[in-house]
């Protein structure tokens, strides 16, 4: 799989599409518009584990996100009818490029296909209807990603990169993807003991610290609002909040 997205992308780069999205008509799409399985982990950094006043986990935390909450990088983000806590959460997302059964840690880099920007927006009071967070995780639009996918053999080091979301041009999030508790090896290793991994199955890694949450007073999402989010060296994602329809 990763020839073959390396392929496509080589090739949007020579026709100048990567290059050129203000074009009439053009807009990217989601890397991977349908994953078969979009997992994410919560708590999987220790800055915001103590900004939400959470025990750090003794080992990842996984839920999912439905794959239908999966929008591109421009796409709106609903801001839903039924709640006000609509939340953002900027994450390193991990795409899978071949088959993961009990693979260790070590060897879980020859496992992913590359990396993207992605953003776990979050419906708070929903959330917590549940032990499981899938409803307040997986509403329509709530998982944007992109803008593109990177390719494994571009990102050397996916430790070592610098997250940051902005909320209406104000910076909210700066981390280090270092700062993990767990790491892309560890989520990969622990993940692939209970279930096959396949490809272009989506992990969300977790968000640091500067949610809107776990701020006095917090801050929540609204229409109009511009969530802005970038990794080094895997591109911007932004997207704008409008009420949902």
């Amino acid at each position: 799989m990763r020839e073959y997205l390396r392929a496509q992308r080589d090739a949007a780069i020579v026709s100048g599409l990567l290059f050129r999205t203000d074009e009439p008509g053009f807009r990217l799409e989601a890397p991977v518009a349908r994953p078969g399985k979009v997992l994410a982990v919560g708590v999987n950094y220790k800055d915001h584990a103590e900004e939400a006043k959470i025990p750090l986990p003794e080992r990842p935390i996984i839920f999912t996100k439905l794959p239908s909450c999966v929008i591109a990088t421009g796409a709106p983000i609903h801001r839903p009818r039924v709640s006000t806590k609509l939340d953002f959460e900027g994450e390193l997302c991990v795409v899978i490029g071949k088959h993961a059964r009990h693979v260790a840690a070590a060897d879980a880099d020859g496992y992913v296909a590359g990396y993207m920007v992605g953003n776990d927006v979050s419906v708070r009071d929903w959330q917590f209807h549940s032990p499981t967070w899938v409803m307040g995780k997986s509403f329509d639009t709530h998982g944007p990603t992109g803008p593109w996918l990177v390719t494994r053999d571009e990102v050397p080091d996916p430790a070592s990169l610098r997250l940051k979301t902005w909320v209406n041009g104000v910076l909210k999030q700066d981390a280090s993807t270092g700062a993990m508790i767990f790491g892309v090896g560890a989520l990969v290793e622990y993940v692939s003991q209970a279930f096959t991994l396949e490809p272009g199955d989506v992990i969300f890694t977790g968000t640091p610290a500067g949610v809107g949450s776990t701020r006095s007073p917090r801050e929540w999402l609204k229409a109009g609002d511009v969530v802005r989010v970038e990794i080094s060296g895997l591109g911007v994602l932004e997207n704008r909040v409008v009420d949902e329809p």
